[in-house]
């Protein structure tokens, strides 16, 4: 799992305040279908899909998190460092959000991410806005 063990070396990078950009963003934005972002533009599966690029595996050169749910192998169960694909505002929204599973419990699923609390961390999500869990495509 190189991919999480990249992820995991990102810890604590986060957004900048107004008028100034983290150039690590920028550099994982630099990965995906737009360019020239800051990182005051949603950058979680910019974040994923940089993590897999560190570690020599296709991401989904897409900014949009529900990207993730196209991509790899569906896992019936998480497993340690799998993509986990979250709906928000509302699941039948585009809009979503992307991480990598670390545990969960009834109640909450805990992610290891970027642009979570504005910055790459761990963070809790209700279980109910699980979409689907992802590994990555076979070598």
């Amino acid at each position: 799992m190189d991919w999480f063990s990249v992820a995991l070396k990102e810890d604590g990078v986060a957004s900048r305040p107004a008028g100034e950009s983290h150039p690590r963003i920028e550099e994982y934005h630099r990965t995906v279908n737009e360019k020239g972002w800051d990182d005051k533009v949603p950058w979680c599966s910019s974040f994923l899909n940089w993590c897999m690029l560190q570690a020599g595996l296709p991401g989904t050169n897409s900014a949009l998190a529900r990207s993730w749910l196209d991509w790899g192998v569906p896992l019936a169960t998480p497993r340690t460092g799998c993509v986990v694909v979250l709906w928000r505002e509302d699941p039948a929204s585009p809009k979503g959000h992307a991480g990598f599973f670390l545990h969960q419990d009834a109640e909450l699923v805990y992610l290891w991410g970027g642009n979570q609390l504005g910055r790459v961390c761990v963070n809790s999500y209700p279980v109910g806005m699980i979409l689907g869990y992802r590994w990555p495509p076979e070598r």
